[in-house]
């Protein structure tokens, strides 16, 4: 007994017939488990609406952080970057290296603690960023302003040389 070609291409498009019902039946029953929950009713509410006696803090209500003179550089962290943002603010977003310096003694980091990087390349031209920083007890205060990238701070420890910075810095004699 021999087979024609016809029944035998019967059969193929008969089990892949099947192949794509069984492949369409399994997808419908995957996407039934990602159909989202239809909303929640909103819950029933009064006709008369109640009035707060207190209203409730906002963010902008909490009073600005504060120096904690010889306070660990986290405990200082939150006043720095205050500090910091404020003088981004008070240059219309173009600070240079000073402006960091004088609003961090203004607010009553020692001077002496500082480190700030120039302005100006050994080229000549002016930096991309500058970095700033306050050496605490414990550790380094360092912040960041360049034109990409913006305003950015850490907390690192010092180096072997106690300082926060490798290299030269610039004098803070302004």
């Amino acid at each position: 007994m021999t087979r024609t070609a016809t029944g035998s291409t019967g059969t193929r498009r008969r089990r892949a017939s099947l192949a794509a019902v069984v492949a369409a039946a399994t997808f419908a029953l995957i996407l039934t488990g990602c159909v989202a929950e239809s909303e929640p009713k909103p819950a029933e509410t009064s006709a008369e609406p109640t009035v707060s006696e207190t209203p409730t803090p906002t963010p902008s209500d909490a009073p600005p952080p504060a120096l904690v003179p010889n306070g660990t550089a986290a405990e200082n962290k939150p006043f720095f970057d205050y500090l910091n943002n404020q003088a981004i603010t008070a240059a219309g977003g173009q600070p240079d290296g000073p402006t960091f310096i004088n609003s961090l003694r203004a607010g009553g980091f020692a001077v002496e603690t500082m480190e700030l990087t120039p302005d100006i390349t050994t080229v000549g031209v002016k930096a991309d960023s500058v970095q700033f920083s306050v050496h605490a007890p414990d550790a380094c205060l360092i912040g960041q302003w360049g034109a990409v990238g913006g305003y950015t701070s850490i907390i690192a420890a010092p180096l072997a040389t106690g300082k926060c910075f490798v290299g030269q810095t610039r004098p803070i004699d302004f």
